[in-house]
C-alpha cells in the first residue's frame, strides 16, 4: 500500500467519508420496455470476472483490520455491491438527488472491497440513473473516469453490458518480460531524474514561487463559511451546460477553458456569499487538481498533483475576474514546468498538507484556511457512451467535502455538455442547489463580458 493510499484510509471517519463517486444519467434506447433497467441490472450482476482492483480491501494482521496493506478477496459477492434501487413517486431529479445524497454519506464496508454501484430506475421521464462509488485509496478522479470509459461503448448498436469491475483486455506484447524491463527501467530512470534534477529545480522553484511571487501560496486566504469543521451528512447537487457556450467564452477572452471554467465558480462563490452576508473583502483561494498520470500509467492509484488558484472574488467585473484567474493559472503553470513529475508532487504536497492542520483541535479556529474551495475539471468522453444501448446523457462527479473544506465542486465532460457535481456538508452549506443557478449567470455575465 503507498503512503497516499494509507493516508485515505487512516484520516478517514464517519463525519469524514473519504470515497469518490459519480452520478450517471441514462436515456433508454427507442423500444425499450418497462423490464429494460431490471434486465441491464441482472446483466451487470453477469459480469462476474473481477478485476484486481475491485477485490481489494484493508489487511488483516493480528485479528485487526491495519492500513499498511492490501487483501485480495477471491469471492467477490456482486449482489451487495451491485445493487437495484427504486426512487419514491414523482420520480424527479430532486429526489433522485436526495438518495445520492444519502447513499455518497455512508461508509464502505472495509471488511468487503472498497466500492459500490446502485443501478436506479423510477425518474417519471423514463431515464434511469446509476450511482458508483470506490474509496479514494484506489482511484482518483481521472482513473474513475478511465473506468467508465472502459466500460461505455461508443457505439449504440453494442448491446454487450461491461461492468467498470470487469478486467480490461489484456495488451498484445510479444515480449512480456521485456515489457516488464521496459516499464521498470522508466521508473527508475524517472526517479533518477528526478534525484538529479532535485537540487537545480528546487532553486528555480524558490526564485519563481518566492522572489516573483509567481505561485499562490497556502495561508493567505480568507476565513468564509466553508472553511468550519464539518459532519457526515451530505448534500448533492448536479446540473449540465452546453460545452459550445464555455468555448465561445475561451476562445473569445483568449484563456484556457479550465479558466472560464475557474471563473463560472468564482462567481457563483461571489454571489452565494453574497446573499448570505458572508463574502470577504480578500478574495477567495481554490485548490486545482492537476493530474500527473500519462498513457502508460496503471488505471489505478492516485497520480495528482495541485495548484492553488487566485479567484479573484473580490472584484465585482467578471471580465477583470476572469483576467486574474487566468494570470493565476497562467504563473502557476510557468512554475510546475520546470518540475519532473515526482518534484510537481512534492510540491502539491507542501502546498495542500496545511489542510491537515486545520483540522487540528483549536488550530483550525486561529490559522487562516491554506484554500477555501477544491475545484477540480477532469478530462471525460468526446463522443456519446451507451450503457446496453442506453445513451449517458449526464456523468456528474461526486467528490470529498473535507473538515476545514466543506464545499467541493467537481465537472467533467460528456460529449458536448459540462456535467457539475457539487457536494456539501448538509449543515455548512445551506441551500446548495442555489449555486447552480449562480452558476449559470456567472456564466451569462462572462458572455456579456466578452461580448456575445
Amino acid at each position: 500500500m503507498s503512503p497516499i493510499d494509507a493516508l485515505y484510509l487512516s484520516a478517514e471517519s464517519r463525519e469524514l467519508p473519504l470515497h469518490v463517486g459519480a452520478l450517471q444519467v441514462f436515456e433508454p434506447p427507442a423500444g425499450a420496455g418497462p423490464e429494460f433497467v431490471r434486465d441491464t441490472h441482472r446483466a451487470m450482476l453477469d459480469c462476474t470476472e473481477v478485476a484486481p482492483l475491485f477485490r481489494k480491501r484493508p489487511k488483516m494482521f493480528g485479528g485487526a483490520m491495519t492500513n499498511l496493506g492490501w487483501s485480495i478477496d477471491d469471492d467477490v459477492d456482486l449482489g451487495y455491491h451491485v445493487r437495484s434501487s427504486a426512487l419514491p413517486t414523482p420520480g424527479r431529479v430532486r429526489e433522485l438527488l436526495e438518495l445520492t445524497s444519502r447513499l455518497h454519506a455512508n461508509l464502505l464496508d472495509r471488511h468487503r472491497p472498497l466500492w459500490e454501484t446502485h443501478v436506479i430506475e423510477g425518474l417519471k421521464d423514463g431515464r434511469f440513473a446509476m450511482y458508483s462509488k470506490m474509496h479514494h485509496a484506489l482511484v482518483d478522479g481521472v482513473s474513475g473516469l478511465s473506468l467508465m470509459r472502459r466500460s461505455l461503448p461508443a457505439d449504440p448498436t453494442d448491446s454487450e453490458v461491461r461492468a467498470t469491475w470487469s478486467p480490461a483486455p489484456k495488451r498484445r506484447d510479444t515480449e512480456p518480460q521485456r515489457a516488464g524491463l521496459r516499464q521498470l527501467g522508466g521508473i527508475l530512470g524517472s526517479v533518477a531524474g528526478s534525484a538529479a534534477g532535485l537540487a537545480p529545480s528546487t532553486l528555480r522553484l524558490a526564485r519563481s514561487a518566492l522572489l516573483e511571487q509567481q505561485l499562490t501560496l497556502p495561508f493567505r486566504t480568507p476565513r468564509t463559511m466553508f472553511n468550519v469543521a464539518i459532519g457526515g451528512a451530505r448534500r448533492c447537487a448536479a446540473q449540465s451546460w452546453q460545452l459550445d457556450r464555455v468555448k465561445a467564452v475561451k476562445d473569445a477572452a483568449g484563456v484556457s477553458l479550465n479558466d472560464v471554467v475557474l471563473a463560472m465558480c468564482a462567481g457563483a462563490l461571489r454571489a452565494y456569499l453574497h446573499e448570505s452576508d458572508a463574502l470577504p473583502q480578500r478574495p477567495l483561494v481554490a485548490m486545482v487538481p492537476v493530474s500527473l498520470r500519462n498513457e502508460r500509467d496503471s488505471v489505478g492509484g492516485n497520480m495528482v498533483g495541485a495548484v492553488l488558484c487566485n479567484l479573484a472574488t473580490h472584484l465585482a467585473d467578471p471580465a477583470d475576474r476572469l483576467n486574474a484567474i487566468h494570470a493565476s493559472m497562467r504563473d502557476n503553470k510557468k512554475v510546475l514546468s520546470q518540475l519532473t513529475r515526482t518534484q510537481v508532487v512534492a510540491l502539491s504536497v507542501l502546498l495542500v498538507s496545511p489542510a491537515a492542520l486545520s483540522a487540528l483541535p483549536g488550530v483550525g479556529k486561529v490559522a487562516p484556511p491554506p484554500f477555501n474551495v477544491c475545484i477540480s475539471n477532469v478530462p471525460g468522453v468526446r463522443e456519446p457512451r451507451y450503457l446496453n444501448g442506453a445513451r449517458l446523457v449526464g456523468n456528474y462527479p461526486m467528490s470529498l467535502a473535507l473538515n476545514g473544506q466543506a464545499l467541493n465542486i467537481t465537472l467533467t465532460n460528456t460529449a458536448d455538455s459540462l456535467d457539475f457535481g457539487l457536494v456539501g456538508c448538509r449543515s455548512s452549506v445551506p441551500h446548495l442547489q442555489r449555486l447552480l443557478s449562480h452558476l449559470e449567470t456567472a456564466l451569462k455575465e462572462l458572455e456579456l463580458a466578452v461580448g456575445l
